[in-house]
Formats: structure tokens, sequence, C-alpha cells
């Protein structure tokens, strides 16, 4: 399967770096694909969200894949029940679904229609300019 990306969304702090805004970009899902969010894990922080809009008529379910690169990973796939509407998902067990190249998978279930997107809060140092 050829799975369709997004990539993670981080805010942008004004010039006085009081105030952080993130500018959002949501993909369509198309079931059969699945999503990959690439680079979920290059924050380091703790703090990915992954934001699902379920537009359908009914709850639906949402499957974080196993990864491949902590022990962890052979706790296996977790299923997570989507209602109707909006779904802010924090993952706290990162390592169990972290691929080796700092992704994550995603499946929908059959008939899940919505948008997604991810987000997080940007870790580090600013370079100084």
């Amino acid at each position: 399967m050829t799975r369709d990306s997004i990539d993670v969304q981080y805010p942008v702090l004004d010039h006085t770096e009081s105030v952080a805004n993130i500018g959002i970009t949501k993909k369509t899902v198309t079931v059969a694909n699945g999503i990959t969010i690439k680079d979920a894990f290059s924050n380091k922080n703790n703090s990915l969200f992954i934001i699902i809009d379920n537009t359908g008529n009914a709850a639906s379910a949402l499957t974080v894949k196993a990864g491949d690169a902590y022990p962890n990973s052979m706790l296996g796939d977790l299923s997570i029940e989507l209602p109707k509407g909006v779904s802010a998902i924090q993952l706290q067990d990162l390592s169990r679904f972290q691929k080796a190249d700092e992704s994550i998978d995603l499946d929908f279930a059959t008939g899940f229609t919505g948008t997604i997107f991810a987000i997080a809060k940007w870790a580090g140092v600013r370079p100084v300019v």
C-alpha cells in the first residue's frame, strides 16, 4: 500500500516570542491509502497531537500501527474509537509506534470520511540570527 503522508505542523512565534500561531493545513483521508505522519518524533518533547475530524454520520475507528524501532512495538497495533466530530489524540507510549524513519502509520476503518492534521510544539533552542 502506498500511504498518503502529512507533515507535523509547528507554531511560528511572533517577534516577541510571546505568542505562537499555527496555520493549519488539513489532509482529506483516503481510507484505502492510510496515512503516514512524517518525522512525527523530531520534536522530541511528547507534544505531538493528531487531530482528526470524522465528518461521517457515525463513530469510526483509527488504528495506530506498531512501529519497528523499539522492542515495545511488540505490544502491537492500537485501535482507537473516533466519535463523530473532532478528536485530538496524544500518544503517550510514542516508541511503541515509532518507525525507524521517525514516522507513524495510521489506518482508518472502512467507510471513514474526514480530515487529519498533526501539530506539535517546537523543541530545542532556536538559532541566533
